[in-house]
């Protein structure tokens, strides 16, 4: 079972971000802050669950938290300042528009800029570690792929409502046959 909190006596979000490693569509994270003592086994890294399961269990997330968000990053921004530092972006949006100011951030991860003045922890495999860290990989990645499943309404060719925006081959074939989309990342070898 994952920790409820890497600190128990502060208020304390957990940040992760997904779609990083794509070639189109923005990067997507989440924050979320739940009571210290919180639990639900339910709960874990968003890539050993199943698509069905992580609609449900962000019905329990958004229960149960303290507050939670979603920030986005899109590829004109990921393709000006790189997607590390997008990724990053991404985050501190998401920590902006949470409704509870944390007083710690745990990031999945062993990077991340500084937000504001609060103390952070970067935890490498976060996800499958802590509750917050996991329920935010959940978050963003519903969030990531539903938007992609939108996107692909509009650009079938890419399969993205399969692959997301990951570099498949069927996502290189569309490349390859019809050129790219202002939803590509340029900056990224698309080929």
């Amino acid at each position: 079972m994952l920790k409820s909190c890497y600190q128990s006596k502060v208020l304390e979000a957990g940040c992760d971000e997904v779609g990083r490693g794509c070639i189109a569509g923005p990067v997507v994270a989440a924050s979320v802050i739940f009571p210290h003592d919180y639990s639900n086994e339910s709960i874990k890294d968003s890539k050993t669950i199943s698509p069905n399961k992580r609609i449900g269990i962000e019905k329990e997330i958004k229960k149960h938290a303290i507050s939670w968000s979603i920030g986005e990053i899109g590829v004109v921004q990921i393709d000006e300042e790189n997607i590390l530092n997008a990724s990053f972006s991404a985050m501190h949006f998401a920590l902006h528009k949470l409704e509870v100011r944390p007083e710690f951030i745990i990031v999945d991860g062993n990077r991340f800029r500084k937000y504001e003045n609060i103390d952070h922890e970067c935890i490498i495999k976060g996800d499958s570690k802590y509750l917050s860290i996991a329920a935010a990989s959940i978050l963003a990645k519903n969030y990531r792929d539903e938007l992609m499943k939108k996107f692909s309404l509009k650009y079938t060719q890419y399969d993205w409502d399969k692959n997301f925006g990951y570099p498949t081959k069927s996502h290189r074939d569309g490349i390859k046959k019809y050129g790219v989309t202002d939803l590509h990342r340029k900056s990224f070898k698309l080929l």
